[in-house]
């Protein structure tokens, strides 16, 4: 009798374990996903300014609805890998064997930090000059920024987006405006010029450029001289300005803000990415690096910002250089107001 009622007993424990791990290792379908998540999409979109729609895929096609090793085991469901991250990390295969990714205590966690990633990110600035309800451009600029390796990764987020209608998640949402909106992304909250936003880094004013914008009506538009916007920007005759470019209003500086100290070379970033990522003079940041004028830095290189290599040292013609162009200017100036006088003159005569 003893020995029935402990093989019966054996027989439920087993029955309740399977029903367990059956419960366990059944997948999340793509519905469920979305009417588990969409809300919480919704709200980043408010706090941030990116589609609820871009998000939702994203997350849907980086986990695999929810069921990848990453976002099972590490709550990862945006493919991030570590980068400067300083929290909790977990190992995976990816594009190389064994590459460290980014671990959360939550989901939540992780759509917060997938909003910051792309808000922080200056490669992701001129997606934010988008509207938040062009989700085809998003994805268009997601995947020329690099988010992913695939060719195809934008379509592949249009498809799902469509299939799904998540779309419908953009429609009527407003932005709140808090930490990490559009301006965040620029750099820095911003004033308004004639319409134009004005954002600052490192304590030089500049603006993002629109797919319309020319120099000379850039010029006109914020009262400057012709030849200052190319000049601050080290920029030639024949250079096209492509949306979503930095453009300095004022001259960059020989050294980045306090606390940038270096910058390790990411995949794609060229010297003259970096100098406009951070503000500083092309010429003085190869200098500081003893680099060669028109050469490329390597990818997990470390530039120096600020006080440079041993043994390089900015030339004394850059610290003069600030005073000759506001002497510069002052002149080109007071010929502009010397050539109005006379025609305001001749005009009352």
């Amino acid at each position: 009798m003893n020995k029935y009622i402990l093989y019966s007993l054996q027989i439920i424990i087993c029955l309740k374990f399977s029903s367990v791990y059956s419960q366990t290792a059944k997948k999340t379908t793509r519905q469920e996903y979305i009417d588990t998540y969409k809300e919480l999409a919704v709200e980043e979109m408010k706090r941030t300014g990116i589609p609820a729609s871009i998000t939702l895929a994203q997350g849907i096609l980086e986990s695999g609805d929810g069921n990848s090793r990453l976002a099972r085991k590490a709550n990862n469901h945006f493919g991030i890998k570590c980068h400067d991250w300083k929290g909790r990390k977990i190992r995976h295969d990816d594009d190389h064997n064994n590459e460290c990714f980014r671990k959360y205590k939550s989901v939540y966690d992780s759509y917060r930090d997938h909003s910051e990633f792309l808000t922080s990110k200056q490669r992701y600035a001129s997606l934010f000059t988008l509207e938040p309800t062009d989700y085809k451009g998003w994805a268009e600029g997601l995947k020329k920024a690099g988010y992913a390796t695939s060719r195809d990764y934008h379509k592949a987020l249009v498809k799902i987006i469509e299939e799904n209608r998540l779309y419908a998640l953009d429609q009527g949402v407003e932005i709140s405006g808090e930490a990490g909106t559009r301006l965040a992304v620029a750099g820095g909250a911003g004033k308004t010029i004639s319409g134009r936003k004005i954002y600052e880094k490192n304590r030089i004013k500049y603006i993002i450029a629109n797919k319309c914008d020319t120099y000379s009506g850039i010029s006109e538009e914020l009262g400057m001289l012709p030849w200052e916007l190319k000049k601050y920007n080290e920029l030639t005759e024949v250079t096209k300005i492509d949306s979503g470019q930095i453009l300095y209003i004022q001259p960059k500086r020989n050294k980045a803000k306090a606390g940038k100290k270096t910058h390790i070379v990411k995949e794609g970033e060229t010297m003259y990415y970096i100098s406009q990522l951070y503000g500083i003079k092309l010429d003085v940041l190869y200098r500081k690096n003893l680099m060669k004028k028109g050469t490329e830095p390597e990818v997990l290189q470390k530039l120096q910002l600020r006080k440079g290599l041993k043994g390089a040292k900015v030339p004394m013609e850059y610290k003069f250089k600030e005073l000759k162009e506001k002497e510069d200017k002052k002149t080109e100036l007071k010929e502009e107001e010397e050539i109005i006088f006379e025609f305001d003159f001749e005009e009352e005569e």
